[in-house]
């Protein structure tokens, strides 16, 4: 059986408390009592953000501000409450254990003078899932263990502590995600991706920001088509690739497969994985590796230069080392189409 609470909020003052104090604040929503286990929301221009708590009230706030408003000057309450019931349709319902909330316009060639940002902030069980969708606002979720597949169209999404299957895209904002795992799936048109303290099966993918990552383990896979990626304490399997950028990778403890096709590589490896693998098309390669380990090396470059190569047996050129250090184990492939390559055991 499905319960409406809210079609037009211009009425039904029985469930809505309308804020005096707090900026934005339109109206408050309580779910005490509710059994909430997924929410579906979708908004035209604010953002979302959803909180798992464990203690204090269960509740719905939605924020309301004007998107072109003179000298910085806010609009009445009045004003908003107007606006709202001529321009917007905001619905509030739960069925079947789910809660759903919209907004949108009334007429979808609203004048932009008149429009409104509509935002929805959940403070929900932390078990809860959702189901979001917004066109220009950020996306916020933390401390949930659901399932989460979000979208907006221009905002940056910030996720902190999610745990379950993580799902979510941007078309032009940043992401941030920290302190989560096991299965993350994140992708960005056009912004930059940070990511720390988080494991488990991880894919980052940005088509034109740069890659920041800290403290990451299990199975990594993120590219970006222009950006940068800096890397530190990786472990597990690392596969990270750009088609232009520089990559600089610090305290890797991972199998690792890095490339970029115009930038340099610069990699310090503290415990090997089941293999090495980089390469660039123009930059230079410089790869720091634990001493004495049994490797299968195979290097290409114009240039070649190892401190040392003890205990070696095989091909020894200026331009290409092929063959097995310490008996062999470890592949360890590293190609360059012009620049050089400069190893370091350590």
């Amino acid at each position: 059986m499905k319960k409406f609470f809210l079609l037009f909020v211009s009425i039904t003052s029985g469930f809505v408390s309308t804020a005096q104090t707090t900026k934005d604040l339109f109206l408050t929503r309580s779910l005490t009592g509710e059994t909430i286990e997924r929410i579906s929301a979708k908004t035209s221009g604010g953002s979302i953000d959803v909180t798992g708590i464990s203690t204090g009230e269960s509740r719905l706030e939605v924020y309301v501000h004007a998107n072109n408003v003179k000298n910085n000057l806010s609009l009445s309450k009045e004003e908003i409450q107007k606006r709202m019931k001529e321009d917007y349709d905001l619905s509030i319902s739960i069925a079947n254990n789910q809660l759903n909330v919209t907004a949108k316009q009334k007429n979808g060639h609203l004048d932009w003078k008149r429009s409104l940002n509509i935002s929805f902030k959940f403070f929900v069980n932390s078990s809860v899932s959702t189901d979001l969708l917004t066109s220009g606002g950020s996306i916020n979720l933390s401390n949930l263990k659901g399932k989460q597949n979000f979208t907006t169209s221009g905002g940056s999404l910030d996720l902190d502590k999610l745990s379950g299957k993580i799902e979510g895209k941007t078309s032009g904002g940043s992401i941030r995600v920290t302190n989560s795992d096991n299965d993350i799936n994140l992708k960005t048109s056009g912004g930059s991706i940070k990511a720390a303290n988080c494991k488990g099966n991880i894919k980052l993918f940005t088509s034109g920001g740069s890659l920041n990552f800290t403290n990451l383990s299990g199975k990594i896979e993120s590219r970006t088509s222009g950006g940068s990626i800096y890397a530190t304490n990786i472990s597990g399997e690392f596969s990270t690739h750009t088609a232009g950028g520089q990559i600089d990778l610090v305290d890797m403890k991972c199998s690792l497969d890095a490339s970029t096709s115009g930038g340099s590589i610069d990699v310090a490896t503290t415990t090997l994985g089941k293999y090495i693998k980089l390469a660039t098309s123009s930059g230079s390669v410089d790869l720091q590796l634990p001493a004495k380990l049994g490797l299968d090396l195979n290097l290409q470059a114009s240039k070649i230069k190892v401190n040392t190569l003890n205990n070696f047996s095989g091909t020894k050129e200026d331009d290409v080392i092929k063959g097995t250090l310490n008996g062999g184990g470890i592949p360890v492939e590293v190609r360059t189409s012009s620049g050089r390559i400069s190893i370091d055991f350590k």
